[in-house]
């Protein structure tokens, strides 16, 4: 059994204790928002962001931080990207050298580039930092429905025991060197099911959202690559499982916020509708930034970048993107090589 303080008390958090609690380990989910965790401690049950998920009564709930993050064998940092950096910053000081770290954020910090693993390092510098990370709405975790998902991490030992500590009959969780794909793929898929929910919101088909799952994957994984991620990582499930997922999902936030524009709203009237953190706005401009710093076309992560902070009409984006010139799908030298026969 490990002792375990999970760092946010939102979905992703709540559903990652109650499955933690299931396996036994002592649970502890922590917030600086008192209402919440009083609403934790009087229902047992996040009334507004997983309701009718039943928490047991073991698990803990508790908003002072400075108890909560010491002592434990791990902490799970499940804040929103944009608030992660400052909660490390904040409790820095008291969080013990060679503390493991779980980031289940996903995002890509505007201002640095760094994604949230690198965020959690540079303020907690002596932390041993890992993320989880795929196709995994807390909806069903939280219903214990059948989930995979994979850890990436700096050491193999050190993934293997975030394995067993997360694995469960309904939770099957894969192991992986490769933190940057991991969490790039996780952060821009979020900007590929914006696209995916406008797209919805336009009335288009599944033959449209096909085209974008797949373009999609593929401008991400030109990306990480270029970055030095590995090109399987984005066949994976943090890569197309989770970008599958996210595109499709009744309980995609970034689906729902990019239908709604698709509808007409503008980018903060749809966020304000979500009423949930649509970490896909904020990542876009951090992708679009990494395409242009390593010189990587991504044109519908662009096309979003358009629609969201220069007002382009969304319609007006699908037509210059199926209007683009005309491309291979693999490398031109194949045809030269003979490998088109086989």
């Amino acid at each position: 059994m490990a002792k375990i303080s999970i760092i946010g008390a939102g979905s992703w958090g709540t559903a990652l204790g109650l499955l933690l609690s299931d396996n036994g380990h002592e649970v502890t989910i922590c917030s600086e928002n008192e209402n919440e965790i009083r609403m934790l401690l009087e229902n047992h049950e996040h009334l507004t962001k997983l309701p009718g998920v039943l928490l047991p009564d073991q698990m803990r709930f508790t908003s002072d931080m400075e108890e909560a993050l010491g002592g434990r064998d791990l902490l799970v940092m499940a804040k929103a990207s944009p608030y992660v950096r400052s909660t490390a910053q904040k409790y820095a000081h008291i969080i013990p050298e060679g503390q493991m770290i779980v980031n289940v954020a996903k995002g890509v910090e505007s201002k640095t580039l760094m994604t949230m693993s690198q965020v959690i390092e540079e303020e907690i510098p002596t932390a041993n930092v890992t993320v989880l990370s795929g196709p995994s709405h807390a909806e069903e975790v939280g219903r214990r429905l059948p989930t995979t998902i994979v850890v990436g991490a700096h050491e193999k030992k050190t993934a293997m025991y975030i394995q067993n500590v997360f694995m469960s009959p309904v939770f099957r969780v894969y192991t992986s060197p490769d933190i940057t794909g991991i969490e790039l793929g996780g952060s821009l898929k979020n900007v590929i099911a914006l696209a995916a929910g406008t797209a919805d919101g336009l009335g288009y088909g599944d033959n449209t959202k096909a085209a974008l799952i797949t373009r999609g994957i593929a401008e991400i994984a030109r990306l990480g690559i270029a970055m030095g991620a590995h090109a399987e990582t984005f066949y994976g499930l943090s890569g197309i499982g989770d970008l599958i997922v996210t595109c499709a999902s009744v309980h995609s936030r970034n689906r729902k916020a990019g239908y709604l524009i698709g509808k007409g709203y503008t980018m903060e009237q749809a966020m304000e509708e979500v009423r949930m953190i649509v970490e896909g706005v904020y990542s876009a401009q951090a992708g679009l930034t990494l395409s242009e710093k390593y010189g990587i076309e991504t044109p519908i992560i662009k096309a979003v970048n358009e629609v969201l902070f220069q007002q382009k009409k969304p319609k007006d984006a699908v037509d210059e993107l199926m209007q683009r010139m005309k491309k291979d799908e693999l490398a031109p030298d194949f045809w030269e090589s003979g490998e088109s026969q086989s």
